[in-house]
């Protein structure tokens, strides 16, 4: 099963430096597409979303959060995220699927 990514373009290239694909996304219409794609892809398991990108669409990311199996939807902080309001990525990745990273 593949990861990908979904947000803010810093987020998108580091991940992409690992082989994550992902696709960058700053409007409404934007996240929207990129789910639509990564929703189409079959083998893709977990779909990271940074913050930013998750507030846009709220309503369709808790839906595929809290009903979803596969993918597994994780929003996850983006690059402008304080570190005080948000867990790391590490934190988040462990704690939605149990494995640290």
């Amino acid at each position: 099963m593949k990861i990908r990514i979904i947000g803010h373009p810093e987020a998108v290239q580091g991940m992409a430096l690992v082989g994550v694909q992902g696709e960058t996304a700053s409007t409404k219409e934007e996240v929207n597409a990129a789910l639509d794609h990564a929703l189409a892809v079959p083998d893709v398991g977990i779909i990271l979303v940074t913050d930013d990108a998750a507030t846009l669409v709220e309503s369709r990311i808790d839906q595929l959060k809290f009903h979803s199996e596969i993918p597994l939807v994780i929003e996850i902080p983006g690059p402008n995220s304080k570190p005080e309001q948000q867990d790391s990525l590490n934190e988040v990745i462990k704690r939605a699927i149990g494995i640290k990273i």
